[in-house]
């Protein structure tokens, strides 16, 4: 018997683009039969309303429209099988829902078992659970379609081996985070192992607001052995080989994946950064150019997501502004090629602070003068904004968002922030990354001590501890939700674990007004990290 070719089409799907993700299944479709000659196709989680639409999934006439265009495809669909996910409406429950689809007419429909609840994901509050294994036969083979969460439980995998399946097939929208990729394989591994029964896993490609979806599809044989995974963050219509005889999956045409965790950190970013602007039509962007890490590395990551001539970096200096500052910002501008501009704020400034003068009688100069200059640049940043359509792109990293360090109105605005969810030693981390490729960020930038260069001789230690100390106290207090006492036990000063834990807990207004960003922590600010501004805790 020749081994069944299937198709995974690791792309991406749009949030409501329904139409075009309509479109985009048969021609991927029609490229899988023609080009590698595929019996079955598979596509990602809700791959016809794109994932997650959020409370669109409410609206009737959403619903109508992601029926309407699952009628079409199914009606255009031939000479290749397609396992399509999509919303399914029936009566008063809607359904996270798969159909699978042959000549025309659909085999079985499947609806996802297991509904996440927790971190990014609020399923249950659109879609209804389905309790049923379901089984297609594809020349000779039985094999079971599951949706993304229904794998990292036992019961919907343990219902399709009940029911008969020689192989599992599961289509997902599992979002990025630094660590989720080894689970996965973990958790389909546990799942291929104990039912001793191969598993293939497409996932969706894209940005969308601020999760990151990586792709990486994969399969795992019986026996634990994985075949993949494929590149993240690209687009690939892969080609698998199963071997009915050997109950075995073989990757066929998969590019080899990135080579380390860094990597695969730095596409996040890119990849997150290009959806949001092209999805959200902005010609271009800008932003503030000052001489500092995160700007420079904001201003790589701009350059690698749209290209040179879309981006314009601003230098707004002023009496406060060192030489370095200057040439660096400049000497990037050269060598990444983008637009550059310089709009002194020293007269804004002052005129600012004379007008200010009579309010401010008798007080001395503090950070209220900081925020200031700060706040001039955000207001020139926007102009430009207003007048050229261009998108501003908010420079401040997790360090500085989770310690409010950060000006509201200031250096805050934008419409996207690459570098929210990303500590500021991981910021220096990314930079050599860069750099390993192709030089883009200036060594003297890397090296030289951070300063918001807000006033004579400041540095952000300052304010803040090391960024070493930290950043390990942010994220065993953050994304591990240790307590002040247990993170003291560690080793770390009591005075400064406290200290730290205080300026987190009330900055989080500054959050709740702060970009949107990608998410490639365990815990983003926003999604994942919810705490009341108004609380008692402390």
């Amino acid at each position: 018997m020749n081994p069944i070719r299937i198709a995974l089409a690791q792309f991406d799907f749009p949030a409501a683009a329904v139409e075009q993700n309509a479109d985009r299944i048969l021609e991927l479709a029609a490229r899988a039969r023609d080009e590698l000659g595929a019996r079955l196709i598979l596509f990602p989680e809700l791959a016809i309303s794109g994932y997650l639409a959020e409370d669109l999934f409410l609206r009737q006439s959403f619903i109508e429209t992601c029926e309407d265009q699952l009628d079409r495809v199914i009606a255009h669909l031939r000479g290749i099988d397609a396992i399509i996910g999509h919303p399914l409406r029936e009566g008063d429950r809607l359904y996270n829902a798969l159909s699978w689809v042959r000549d025309g007419r659909v085999i079985v429909r499947y609806r996802k078992q297991a509904l996440p609840n927790y971190t990014v994901f609020d399923e249950k509050r659109y879609f209804s659970a389905g309790d049923q294994a379901a089984i297609v036969e594809l020349d000779g083979v039985r094999f079971a379609p599951l949706i993304c969460e229904d794998i990292w439980e036992e019961l919907p995998a343990a219902r399709a081996v009940q029911a008969g399946a020689d192989a599992i097939l599961v289509i997902n929208a599992s979002p990025f985070d630094i660590s989720n990729r080894q689970h996965r394989h973990d958790e389909v591994r546990e799942r291929a192992l104990a039912h001793k029964i191969p598993i293939a896993y497409v996932n969706v490609v894209a940005g969308q607001d601020d999760l990151v979806f990586d792709g990486g599809a994969f399969c795992i044989n019986a026996d634990g052995q994985m075949q993949g995974p494929a590149p993240a963050f690209e687009d690939h219509l892969l080609a698998l080989d199963y071997v009915a005889h050997s109950r075995r999956f073989h990757a066929v045409n998969w590019p080899q994946a990135e080579a380390d965790d860094r990597a695969r950190f730095y596409r996040a970013l890119v990849r997150s950064t290009r959806d949001y602007i092209r999805k959200n039509h902005f010609p271009g962007v800008l932003l503030g150019l000052s001489g500092g890490v995160d700007s420079a590395l904001t201003l790589a990551i701009a350059v690698d997501a749209i290209g040179a001539d879309k981006v314009t970096a601003v230098m707004m200096p002023t009496r406060y502004t060192s030489q370095l500052s200057l040439d660096e910002a400049a000497a990037q501008a050269r060598l990444l090629g983008v637009h550059y501009q310089v709009i002194s704020i020293e007269s804004a400034f002052e005129t600012l602070c004379t007008a200010l003068a009579p309010a401010f009688v008798d007080s001395k100069p503090d950070v209220t003068e900081e925020n200031l200059q700060a706040r001039i640049r955000g207001m020139i940043l926007m102009a430009l904004s207003n007048k050229f359509g261009a998108m501003v792109l908010s420079t401040g990293n997790k360090s500085e968002m989770a310690c409010g360090y950060a000006t509201l109105y200031g250096d805050m605005c934008g419409g996207f922030a690459p570098l929210k969810d990303v500590y500021k030693t991981e910021v220096w981390a990314l930079c050599h990354h860069r750099n390993a490729i192709s030089p883009a960020i200036p060594e003297a930038v890397i090296a030289r001590p951070p300063s918001a260069e807000l006033r004579h001789d400041q540095l952000d230690q300052d304010s803040l501890p090391p960024y070493e100390i930290l950043d390990a106290i942010l994220q065993r207090y953050i994304e591990e939700d240790r307590s002040r006492a247990e993170i003291s036990a560690e080793g770390f000063d009591p005075d400064t674990v406290q200290r730290v834990v205080k300026m987190v807990l009330r900055n989080e207004y500054k959050r709740r007004q702060s970009a949107p960003g990608p998410r490639i922590t365990r815990r983003a600010f926003g999604r994942d990290r919810r705490y009341p501004i108004t609380t008692g805790w402390r």
